[in-house]
């Protein structure tokens, strides 16, 4: 049994296109900086009656079952509901929960946490840790409560930087980071950093967000898809240079690679939320010069330039 889609509200955040105060967040902050710690659980042994009340006086609409800390399924309110309905309300729950669970990872950015809430419509999604752990809960009120209140930190700061006189800007400088197979808790990292060092240069929002788009890009498919890399930045008074290498499996067919929707990610990774074959596109649409070179077995590196004074459009 499984939650229908009324039950969660889509988020109406987009990975690619909302405002960059917002992209930065959503990049920056983890899973486990929003779910909420204190669950309510329940055991498999409980009776759906029992569990009915638990949901009425905690004013939740789903709870998960656990045995200690590890997860064995999820009841929601429309189990509930069918089992008043169909008379075995006083029955234990281990025979009518649902044990095939979509799970985040702590460590996950936020933006995976807000595409699983408006892919799959669920009014909550389990968190666990490295040791596959119940650590927490995560709904779309904790994605948006938190992203105010995170908001409203980052105008107040951008607040008190604009009272200050601006540095002169660099006109060269270099940047490198690494990445590693996945590693979640560190995925987004180099973007992240990209992105301040390129508005303290006062840059056009439009062409940070561009710069920002293909680096989060490269930076995931290295931890999805590869064995670990580089990221390589080069910034230039007319021009942001992204070198993205990695010692992964290479690519046998990049002209497939390039099409929206391809994909050669296994069931694990798409059940991760990864896996939708737009990465490599999406980067392509967002640089001015592209260029991908990959050997079978040797890794692959991609090369995405933006123009500072680009009138490309996304």
């Amino acid at each position: 049994m499984s939650e229908p889609p009324a039950l969660s509200e889509d988020i109406p955040i987009n990975n690619v296109d909302a405002p960059s105060i917002v992209l930065e967040l959503i990049y920056q902050l983890k899973i486990k900086d929003v779910m909420h710690k204190t669950v309510i659980t329940a055991r498999k042994t409980d009776s759906l009656r029992h569990i009915q009340l638990l949901m009425r006086e905690n004013y939740i609409t789903g709870l998960p079952i656990t045995e200690g800390q590890n997860l064995l399924g999820i009841v929601s309110i429309e189990d509930i509901i069918m089992a008043l309905d169909k008379g075995y309300i006083d029955s234990p729950v281990e025979a009518y929960m649902t044990k095939e669970v979509i799970v985040l990872d702590e460590d996950m950015p936020l933006s995976f946490g807000i595409s699983y809430l408006n892919k799959y419509h669920y009014g909550r999604f389990p968190v666990l840790n490295k040791k596959k752990e119940l650590v927490g809960i995560i709904t779309s009120k904790n994605v948006i409560r938190t992203l105010l209140v995170e908001m409203n930190r980052e105008v107040l700061r951008l607040e008190k930087l604009h009272q200050k006189e601006a540095r002169p800007p660099d006109k060269y400088s270099e940047m490198s980071f690494t990445t590693v197979r996945y590693d979640f808790e560190l995925a987004g990292r180099a973007s992240t950093e990209i992105k301040k060092a390129l508005k303290h240069r006062n840059l056009d929002p439009k062409i940070i967000r561009r710069i920002a788009v293909a680096s989060y890009e490269l930076e995931i498919n290295q931890v999805v898809h590869s064995l670990g890399g580089t990221m390589d930045y080069t910034i230039q008074p007319d021009k942001v240079t992204i070198v993205a290498s990695d010692t992964g499996p290479g690519i046998a067919d990049i002209t497939l690679a390039l099409q929206e929707g391809w994909s050669t990610a296994d069931e694990w990774i798409r059940s991760l939320g990864f896996g939708a074959g737009m990465g490599l596109a999406n980067t392509k649409r967002v640089s001015d010069e592209f260029s991908i070179e990959s050997t079978l077995g040797a890794g692959t590196t991609v090369r995405s330039v933006v123009f500072i004074n680009s009138p490309k459009e996304e």
